[in-house]
């Protein structure tokens, strides 16, 4: 499991104008790329997630997250979820899933039930825990929130699971 402590190690126990038909002439140095497409697209259903895993074979990155009460929870989404360089990376390379667990915002029982029984699954016992699993559902490795886990160092892991998975 040499892939599963590499990943542990770097993450952390504990721890994404041609509007009108016309060109217009416009200096290099004035042109600007299109902006990063900075929504990611989480998934809620777990056999989902994996099936499309498996048929795209890209790493299943499961977030299990309390969103609308856990302060760490919140801050891994400010500071590496919402990231652009995060973004851009899932983008192309992960399926994201979500497990969440909410105190407020409403999910049906059928939601609750299905997260329960997922976290049952990995033994969550805190949040936010994040699971990375390989296309054929092989867990590779799992980390939490660690105050200034930036997303490069994130990637970094990742594309080390991407090449050893």
């Amino acid at each position: 499991m040499k892939l599963k402590h590499s990943l542990g190690a770097w993450l952390a126990v504990g721890l994404l104008a041609v509007a009108c038909g016309e060109k217009k002439n416009v200096p290099v140095t004035e042109q600007k790329p299109p902006p990063p497409d900075e929504e990611l697209h989480w998934l809620t259903d777990y056999e989902a997630a994996k099936a499309a895993a498996r048929s795209a074979n890209k790493l299943l990155l499961i977030n299990f997250t309390g969103s609308d009460w856990c302060p760490p929870c919140k801050a891994l989404e400010k500071e590496l979820f919402a990231k652009p360089a995060f973004t851009q990376y899932a983008a192309k390379h992960l399926i994201l899933l979500e497990v969440d667990f909410p105190r407020r915002k409403p999910i049906s029982a059928e939601q609750r039930a299905a997260n329960g029984k997922v976290a049952g699954a990995y033994g969550i016992e805190g949040f936010p825990t994040v699971i990375v699993l390989n296309s054929d559902s092989k867990p590779l490795g799992k980390f939490g929130y660690v105050p200034g886990l930036s997303p490069d160092k994130v990637i970094d892991a990742l594309e080390k699971a991407r090449a050893e998975k």
